[in-house]
């Protein structure tokens, strides 16, 4: 048994809302060993020894029969999250700026043409990156204007959810990468 980090699409935005408490509840019906939440906006780890495309299904059945939520869940293993940070191509700026830099971790891998429309909505030193079927975002003035963001949909992208690196590297801390990255 090993830790599963889960991200789940969309939490606590438009008015998709699983209280934090109540998503471990029912991690731990599910038999899910220590489940532990990080903020509240979609960040479950837990400990199984369930494959992860397996996980990801019996979490999302689990999240429209106990909150009636249609959301999707990205599963990863320990060795699969430290594979993501060490392949960010962004690490310096990360490291100087964590808040700006954003990991797209794809459910489904990244649609065919999506780089490069990312690459014609970036302004102002955007840059965006496809590394191992993860998307790696630089937002050197922050999210929130970027044009981007507003238009990097799933139909452009792919399902996906975003993180910023402080987010990940917390989860990553959480199931015991801090160190080893």
């Amino acid at each position: 048994m090993t830790h599963r980090i889960i991200l789940f699409r969309g939490m606590n935005t438009g008015g998709v809302r699983a209280p934090v408490a109540e998503q471990r509840a029912m991690a731990e019906r599910m038999g899910l060993r220590n489940p532990r939440t990080l903020l509240a906006s979609g960040n479950l780890v837990v400990e199984s020894g369930k494959a992860t495309t397996a996980l990801e299904g019996e979490i999302e059945a689990a999240m429209q029969a106990t909150f009636g939520l249609k959301v999707a869940a990205m599963a990863r293993t320990p060795d699969q999250w430290a594979g993501l940070i060490a392949a960010n191509p962004f690490a310096q700026e990360a490291a100087a700026h964590p808040a700006k830099v954003l990991l797209m971790v794809m459910k489904d891998g990244i649609r065919a043409g999506a780089v490069e429309a990312c690459r014609d909505l970036a302004a102002e030193g955007e840059r965006v990156e496809a590394v191992g079927g993860a998307l790696y975002f630089w937002f050197p003035n922050g999210q929130g204007e970027s044009g981007i963001f507003k238009k990097a949909t799933p139909r452009l992208l792919g399902m996906g959810t975003g993180r910023n690196w402080n987010t990940v590297l917390k989860l990553g801390q959480m199931v015991g990468l801090e160190g080893k990255t």
